[in-house]
């Protein structure tokens, strides 16, 4: 006798089986990391609104491409039911199921005579756009957005060692903006497939994405227009407010509520120290617990860029000039670029900061660093930053990358998100390093550099040098 089960009725040693359920997500056919099988996920939910994964491979993806369709309601019977593995973070279910050639999978259609369709599904478990930053110091937390899109970046490499990823900055209905990045083949297909819409649709987009991260998830979805009926309302408000929307200010200015990288990767990221992430020759995101400090009053804190293709730019002359990569002439604009040291117990290394995590750091917007240490050629005034690091632990995310001069590879590391953990423990270390007036951070590669530090267990404290007036 065939049982008629929910989700939650059905176990390892359940036989002969059938549950009713709808298909609410679906991801593309991706590769393991290994690259020994292809796989395909699928979110399933029953009519008590429990949802299950299941999972397809290689033969079985070709065999139900034309049948498995998002939202549509099927009677699946006998699939396989396994554990699922915490690996990847937190399941959605205890259990999870594979769709193989012995699964019995009968589509529910609307003239079918006894069964109807499930109705669409309403069941999101969204997290509030101000409560991303929160969240995401936990490296293992998951989280789901829905979210305007307001601009999508071209897929590109971020270093020497062909990572690529595309930068999208989404919205929410209270104008909260964030930067979302999707790495590797998410940036490749669900990223063409955003900016392949963008480029035909009139009113703006909404993704909504699910089980997101900073570490490797295979179980990750983005989705483009949803039909679940808070993303059809905050399609209708965008499309209301679409004029005010896109008059929001850009990524580059610093009155943006909030830039907090997100990422979908394809490359499981672990928490590292110091001494490893120097030493270390793998490049893409790292992690670190440090603290920070600017030890360098020296430098401008600013670099010219075209305002078009973004492209840096020696001069200090803000004089409009022909952009060759634009083929127009365009202006140089101001964006904020310095150096910011990060220490542990471990050693110490030299990182760049930039854009709007700068300016944020700094309390002043680019035009004003601009001003003050161009224009005037004064020094900044940093005591309140000094305060404000001082026996702070941060939480790091980073980009290492690298370059090739003659016959030799250089690193150099970028910051791309930083929360503060904790209150980093007190120490009386003292500061009797001499400051060197550096190159100009727009004439040189910021070089990732270590040096050792003592054996205590405790980070040592940066103590806040001296401002020194340029000349």
């Amino acid at each position: 006798m065939v049982l008629r089960l929910n989700i939650d009725q059905i176990e390892l040693a359940t036989r002969d089986w059938i549950c009713k359920v709808q298909i609410v997500e679906i991801s593309h056919p991706r590769e393991s990391l290994d690259k020994k099988c292809t796989f395909q996920n699928l979110i399933l939910e029953d009519e008590e609104e429990c949802q299950i994964k299941a999972v397809m491979y290689a033969d079985e993806i070709q065999q139900y491409a034309d049948k498995l369709k998002l939202l549509h309601t099927y009677l699946i019977s006998t699939a396989k039911v396994k554990v699922s593995p915490t690996s990847y973070g937190k399941p959605i279910h205890k259990l999870y199921w594979i769709l193989d050639i012995e699964t019995v999978i009968e589509q529910i259609k609307p003239s079918h005579a006894v069964e109807k369709p499930l109705p669409p599904p309403t069941k999101l478990n969204i997290t509030s756009s101000d409560r991303i930053p929160h969240l995401m110091v936990d490296s293992a937390a998951e989280i789901d957005i829905l979210a305007i899109v307001l601009r999508c970046g071209p897929q590109k490499n971020t270093d020497r060692s062909h990572h690529r990823c595309r930068e999208i900055t989404l919205c929410d209905n209270q104008k909260y903006q964030f930067l979302f990045t999707l790495w590797e083949d998410f940036g490749e297909i669900e990223g063409h497939e955003i900016v392949s819409q963008m480029a035909t649709a009139a009113d703006l987009l909404v993704i909504l994405g699910r089980r997101l991260s900073l570490q490797t998830r295979y179980n990750s979805t983005v989705r483009v227009n949803p039909n679940y009926p808070q993303a059809v309302a905050l399609m209708n408000w965008a499309k209301e407010n679409k004029t005010m929307l896109l008059s929001c200010p850009s990524e580059k200015t610093s009155t943006s509520s909030s830039i907090a990288p997100m990422i979908v990767s394809t490359g499981a990221q672990q928490l590292l120290s110091i001494a490893e992430i120097s030493s270390a020759r793998s490049m893409g995101v790292l992690s670190v617990d440090a603290q920070m400090a600017i030890l360098d009053e020296f430098q401008d804190f600013c670099v010219l860029e075209c305002s078009g293709c973004k492209q840096k730019k020696r001069t200090k002359d803000r004089k409009d000039f022909d952009c060759p990569k634009c083929k127009r002439t365009t202006a140089l604009v101001p964006r904020c670029s310095f150096q910011i040291d990060l220490l542990d117990n471990t050693g110490t290394t030299t990182t760049s900061i930039s854009a709007d995590l700068g300016e944020k750091l700094l309390s002043m917007t680019a035009e004003d660093i601009f001003e003050i240490t161009c224009t005037k050629r004064q020094s900044l005034s940093l005591n309140h930053v000094h305060e404000m690091l001082s026996d702070r632990l941060f939480e790091i995310q980073l980009r290492k990358s690298s370059w090739a001069s003659s016959n030799t590879t250089h690193a150099t590391l970028s910051v791309l998100s930083h929360m503060e953990k904790q209150h980093a423990p007190h120490t009386t270390t003292d500061r009797t390093s001499k400051k060197i007036k550096p190159l100009e951070i727009s004439e040189v590669e910021v070089m990732a550099t270590t040096t050792a530090a003592g054996s205590s267990n405790a980070p040592p404290k940066f103590e806040p040098p001296t401002p020194a007036k340029k000349v």
